[in-house]
Order: C-alpha cells, then structure tokens, then sequence
C-alpha cells in the first residue's frame, strides 16, 4: 500500500466517503416517494458527499505518491465516462455537480 493510502485520516475518509456512497446510491431510486424531510435529508447527503469527494481530490492532487497520481488519473478518466470532456476542469466538474444538487433542493419544495 502506498503511503497516501496508509494514512489513517485518508483511509477514515475513504471510508466515509464509501459509506456515503452506499446510503446515497442505495436510496436514490427511491426519491420520488419519499417525503419532503426524507428528499432534503437525501439531498443533504449527497452535498456532503461531493463536498467529500472534492476533499479527498484535493489530497489526491496535491500528493507526490505515486498510487495517489493513479488513482487520480483514473477519477478523471471517469469523469468523461460521465459525459464531461477529458480535459474537463475538476473545480468546474464539481461546480456543475453543486449546481444541480442546488436545483435538485429547491425542485424539493
């Protein structure tokens, strides 16, 4: 394992990060029919993800290990598997991401 990945702050992220993932994922194809508290609490983890995301992105890029440049080669490969051109900035990435969990919180009400 690398030494970004060692690190027990990093791992704890990664770890909040995926569980997040799961809860947001897991119930995102029920939004439709949950309540209006249900929606913004929803919504409200999905914003805590991304703000997450973009965090552990940060670290990524600002990290001279060599597993730490993979892994965020691979994410931006990912970004165009995501519809957004390869040479996408990532703030502008995350920027639109923002803007549409903004709209999805005002589409709540």
């Amino acid at each position: 394992m690398s030494r970004f990945f060692e690190s027990e702050i990093v791992r704890e992220e990664l770890e909040s990060i995926n569980e997040l993932q799961r809860e947001v994922y897991g119930t995102a194809m029920n939004f439709p029919t949950m309540t209006r508290e249900q929606k913004l609490e929803h919504v409200d983890k999905l914003q805590t993800l991304v703000d997450k995301q973009r965090i552990m992105w940060t670290r990524l890029s600002l990290s001279d290990d060599q597993e730490a440049k993979d892994t965020l080669e691979y994410l931006k490969q990912s970004m165009s598997m995501l519809g957004f051109a390869p040479k996408t900035d990532v703030n502008s990435f995350f920027d639109t991401i923002n803007k549409t969990i903004q709209s999805l919180r005002v589409n709540v009400d």
